[in-house]
């Protein structure tokens, strides 16, 4: 028990170190632009789809259920504010961050986990380079930029899913729908998502880049940490979003 609590504790202080030499890193010239947009296309672009498909048929989901499951309560014709408040606050940046987190931070360790075994990275070091601003810098400013972007376009990919079920199958006015979300959903609600979605974007990147550089056993190695990275990821995203959302309402109340 004593050895647990002792890594857990090493653990932690090792990824604070780590997050202090990447934000270090990241304002302190040279800036490497070049790195970052590369790295921005990577890591958020190409996760465009896989977002907006989540988010899409959640927002589907959401406006099927919300019409079928509480008839009695006479809510279709809220089915706009249940969609857009519940996926700005809550869906939208959780899932966001699960899926297109699970794909970067995996590929992340996978990455940087290679390049350890194979000593690339202490290749680095012997020419007087950085790894944590070569490496690490770059991918934390990307994930920190790509995933409320994401999060943004997804909120408004599951509230046009949403839009799609109420409109096509439930009969519901278009009109209706609009006027419902435009007239409920209020800032508050889409810096709520944003804000959680901007720590959960660190969570990703830290975890994925601190298991890719502590990878050791070669390819066994570099598999045992892309794995610890994906379970980690979910479960701190999950377990954060309890506490984010207890701040975030404390704030506004």
């Amino acid at each position: 028990m004593l050895s647990q609590i002792t890594f857990f504790l090493q653990t932690l202080g090792e990824l604070a170190s780590l997050t202090g030499r990447a934000f270090i890193a990241l304002v302190t010239p040279k800036y490497e632009i070049g790195l970052w947009l590369r790295q921005m296309e990577y890591l958020g672009v190409r996760s465009l789809p896989v977002a907006a498909i989540t988010t899409l048929f959640t927002g589907m989901v959401l406006a099927l259920q919300t019409a079928y499951g509480l008839p009695e309560l006479g809510v279709k014709y809220y089915i706009g504010t249940v969609v857009s408040k519940t996926l700005t606050r809550e869906l939208g940046p959780v899932l966001v961050a699960l899926i297109v987190g699970g794909r970067i931070g995996s590929g992340m360790t996978a990455e940087l986990g290679t390049m350890k075994v194979t000593e690339q990275i202490d290749a680095l070091r012997s020419m007087a380079t950085d790894p944590v601003k070569k490496l690490v810098a770059p991918k934390l400013a990307a994930t920190l930029l790509m995933v409320p972007a994401l999060t943004i376009l997804g909120d408004a990919i599951g509230i046009f899913g949403g839009l799609l079920i109420g409109v096509y199958q439930l009969h519901l006015p278009l009109g209706v729908y609009v006027n419902d979300v435009t007239s409920n959903l209020t800032l508050s609600d889409i810096l709520s998502g944003v804000g959680k979605s901007f720590f959960f974007a660190y969570f990703i990147a830290i975890i994925g880049c601190y298991n890719g550089l502590k990878a050791q056993g070669g390819a066994d190695g570099v598999g045992r940490a892309t794995t610890n990275t994906v379970v980690w990821t979910a479960i701190v995203v999950l377990v954060s979003d309890f506490f984010l959302t207890k701040l975030f309402v404390l704030f506004e109340g």
